[in-house]
């Protein structure tokens, strides 16, 4: 009955989109692409970042078997934007088996959408004897960063320097990216913003090159806006390690996944178009 249940609930889940279809994966150029097919390309990769929509359930799923698929002929390490690297110890800790969820759950701060959209990766590493590799900046020194200006980070001591890339770090305010948000807000432009995101996506391209183990696929996952357009952390790869071949997934919402806008082309090697009345997880 369990099992009937569960499937159950699938069908209904997956049965949300347009013409019963939840999700369309696209090329960069626009074209329609299998999920075999986007595997088979993926596998040839360094590097796969997984831009996503944090609170996307099916945009979790699709996670999820995107890293078994491409688990199945390589060997992989798994990393993510939601886990801070002074919580590396504790993250590591657990899925090497050596503390409890209970001891996991008080030693690393989790999202609160942790249970529901990042546990089945965590587990999944965990039942795989997989590194999971924190990378994210502390959100404490990123927001340092945004009130008082990258020399603030300067004050830090050395333990907590070696949870950030090493300063001083590249940064490049010229990037479309970075732009966009100097100019997002109307009353005033704030230039700490984008070198708080800078921050951070430095940290996950650094940490990222330093884990990434040879012979060994890296499959991070992280917001869509850190790797939209081949930059944010992509950029900061090409200066920490740019002998890696890199390739981006991401996602984005439509009420009709068998159209792809024009304003998407070339946001990623390959665009999962979802369709945008999948239920949330908040």
């Amino acid at each position: 009955m369990k099992k009937i249940y569960l499937l159950v609930i699938l069908i209904s889940f997956l049965g949300f989109g347009q013409n019963g279809k939840p999700y369309q994966i696209y090329s960069s150029n626009g074209k329609k692409v299998s999920f075999a097919k986007m595997i088979k390309h993926l596998k040839k990769e360094d590097v796969v970042l997984f831009g996503e929509f944090h609170n996307n359930s099916l945009g979790h799923w699709l996670q999820l078997q995107t890293t078994k698929a491409l688990g199945k002929d390589r060997n992989i390490t798994l990393g993510a934007e939601m886990f801070e690297t002074d919580n590396r110890e504790g993250l590591t800790a657990y899925v090497k088996g050596k503390i409890d969820e209970k001891e996991f759950a008080e030693q690393v701060r989790l999202w609160d959408n942790y249970k529901t959209d990042y546990k089945p990766l965590v587990e999944y590493a965990k039942a795989n004897n997989l590194e999971f590799i924190a990378t994210n900046v502390p959100r404490r020194f990123a927001n340092l960063l945004y009130k008082k200006g990258i020399e603030a980070l300067d004050s830090l001591t050395l333990q907590e320097k070696e949870w950030i890339a090493p300063l001083p770090f590249p940064y490049d305010v010229s990037l479309p990216g970075y732009q966009k948000m100097l100019t997002m807000f109307e009353d005033h432009q704030e230039e700490n913003l984008p070198k708080a995101q800078a921050i951070k996506d430095a940290t996950m391209g650094y940490f990222i090159s330093k884990y990434k183990r040879e012979g060994k696929q890296f499959i991070h996952y992280n917001g869509a806006y850190h790797s939209n357009n081949f930059e944010g952390i992509v950029w900061y790869l090409n200066q920490y390690a740019p002998e890696l071949k890199v390739a981006t997934i991401t996602m984005v919402e439509s009420d009709n996944v068998d159209v792809f806008e024009k304003d998407n082309l070339g946001l990623a090697n390959f665009i999962i178009v979802i369709d945008a009345n999948i239920l949330k997880s908040f």
